[in-house]
């Protein structure tokens, strides 16, 4: 029996910038000359993104008005980690609490003391006790409630968390399990012109996505997890990385990641799909993580999809950016609030990407 994923809830920061508004202090925390300034427009502009969520209210304010940057020339001293990690421990349980009571609400009577299994997934802060602790605490689960963390895999993170939800359900139909997961990208501003960084600083917002996997169908429309199945291109082991480094998480994202996934994407389907009584022609519904505009028009030129096969993520890529793990939470979101009855039966891909060259996969289908 498969398990069911459904009642996914989202939650954002209070501050929504425009991609236009972040790029001029980008220009002005980079120092960048006239000529500077309009090739960063340029990239912001054709990024895909018109807006994104964000923790820190300095990225839309002007010079002498910052909160959490210092109030000087060239940002200095430049926030170290500790500031950064105090600022995820302050922002991240109020959004990752905001997301899992919404998605507790969207089942009648779904107590949260009757959850059996938490798993917390976040690869942008970490600290103990830590984030799957204080939720016990604040939603008021049972103290015996099983924990599980999911920490610093990057964007295919959440794909994880619903393989691991999937085999708790499979094991035992009574489970009840809350994925939830919670990124502040935006923390992790990087003061360098080096192109990774300044591709990076054009991508990543802020967010939260909470979402059940129980044994049975829910009351309203919901996703049956059918298969799962991962891939490296150890190829671009270098090209997609995610470290620790004296000012923050530094995102190494290089411009040939999109040409790597759009390689590997053909042979992570094939493998998905090869003990499974589908194939590719009879998908038309996709939930594909918006690492990019580029990362999302490789993988249609691999698979021969439109874009408005791929309408979800560009939603959700111009409406959020990438929120790493919790984007494709989301898309498969969206996917739910436009699947009609003619849809019942339907399968879905979805993917997503991160540092490894990873790249991960899960079949669903369309149920209720």
């Amino acid at each position: 029996m498969p398990s069911y994923l459904g009642a996914i809830g989202t939650a954002t920061p209070s501050h929504c910038l425009p991609q236009p508004v972040i790029a001029d202090f980008m220009a002005r925390a980079l120092a960048l000359d006239a000529a500077g300034t309009r090739k960063l427009r340029a990239l912001y502009r054709v990024s895909g993104i018109e807006q994104r969520y964000t923790v820190l209210p300095d990225y839309g304010r002007a010079d002498g008005a910052y909160e959490f940057f210092p109030n000087t020339p060239g940002l200095e001293p430049f926030p170290s980690v500790q500031p950064r990690m105090a600022a995820y421990r302050r922002e991240a349980l109020p959004l990752a609490l905001t997301a899992a009571r919404a998605s507790l609400a969207q089942v009648p009577g779904m107590e949260a003391a009757s959850l059996t299994h938490l798993i917390t997934v976040s690869c942008t802060g970490m600290y103990a006790p830590g984030l799957d602790i204080e939720l016990v605490a604040a939603l008021g689960l049972a103290p015996s409630v099983r924990r599980t963390c999911v920490n610093f895999m990057g964007c295919y993170a959440a794909v994880n968390a619903l393989r691991l939800a999937d085999s708790i359900v499979r094991a035992d139909p009574a489970s009840r399990v809350l994925v939830v997961s919670v990124e502040l990208c935006t923390l992790h501003f990087q003061k360098s012109h080096e192109p990774d960084h300044l591709v990076s600083n054009a991508l990543f917002g802020d967010g939260a996505a909470a979402a059940l996997v129980l044994g049975q169908r829910f009351p309203t429309p919901c996703l049956a997890l059918q298969a799962f199945h991962c891939g490296l291109e150890p190829a671009g082991v270098q090209d997609m990385a995610w470290h620790i480094g004296d000012f923050g998480f530094e995102m190494t994202l290089s411009g040939y990641v999109p040409g790597l996934i759009e390689g590997g994407i053909g042979q992570l389907l094939a493998g998905l799909l090869h003990d499974l009584p589908v194939r590719r022609q009879d998908i038309r519904h996709f939930a594909l993580h918006p690492g990019g505009r580029k990362i999302l028009e490789s993988i249609e030129k691999a698979l021969g999809l439109s874009k408005e096969d791929n309408c979800h993520a560009y939603q959700v890529l111009r409406d959020y950016g990438n929120m790493s793990s919790a984007t494709v939470l989301f898309v498969l979101r969206e996917l739910l609030a436009a699947a009609t009855p003619l849809d019942n039966g339907a399968p879905v891909l979805s993917c997503a990407f991160g540092p490894g060259l990873t790249l991960e996969a899960m079949l669903l289908e369309i149920c209720g």
